[in-house]
């Protein structure tokens, strides 16, 4: 046997890790493969959809932006009953909105992901995690279409003849 990984858990010498992550997880013979993990359709049940959390570097940003806010208004507020100069405005507004950006490149950059979950075995189960939406919509069409085949059993078949002319009687 030609063992990949040594037992304690980190590659054998020679051998390249395998990819934490399979890039292309998909449905077939009434199977979902997702990286190095099967799941019969007909055991899943209960599928649902989850958003991961937010990017923390986003969270943070939109944070400081705020607590920023505050400060640097309550500084404008106590400066006097002298109006503030422009370049202090103008100031004031740069320390507020460099955070604001940042928390808007982020939240544009590095979207939350995509969790499909269902009860596998009598257990809560994360099946998919992916950052791609389209890739994410895909596999769930796939996973529900296998699971009506599978329940209308193998006589069902959703693309009849492709060609008219075998399918008249004679």
């Amino acid at each position: 046997m030609d063992a990949t990984r040594s037992t304690s858990g980190k590659p054998a010498p020679g051998k390249p890790a395998p990819p934490l992550v399979n890039q292309h997880p998909r449905v077939a013979g009434g199977w979902l493969i997702v990286a190095d993990r099967r799941f019969a359709i007909t055991e899943l049940s209960r599928l649902r959809t989850a958003r991961g959390p937010r990017d923390p570097l986003t969270m943070r940003s939109l944070a400081l932006s705020v607590v920023l806010a505050g400060a640097v208004g309550t500084v404008l507020a106590s400066a006097a009953p002298e109006p503030p100069a422009a370049t202090t405005i103008v100031a004031a507004s740069a320390i507020v909105l460099v955070p604001l950006a940042m928390a808007f490149v982020g939240h544009r950059l590095r979207p939350r992901r995509y969790e499909l979950w269902a009860d596998y075995r009598g257990m809560a189960t994360r099946l998919l995690v992916s950052d791609s939406e389209r890739q994410y919509n895909q596999i769930c069409r796939a996973l529900v279409r296998a699971r009506e085949q599978a329940r209308l059993g193998p006589a069902y078949d959703p693309w009849p003849s492709l060609d008219p002319w075998n399918s008249i009687p004679r």
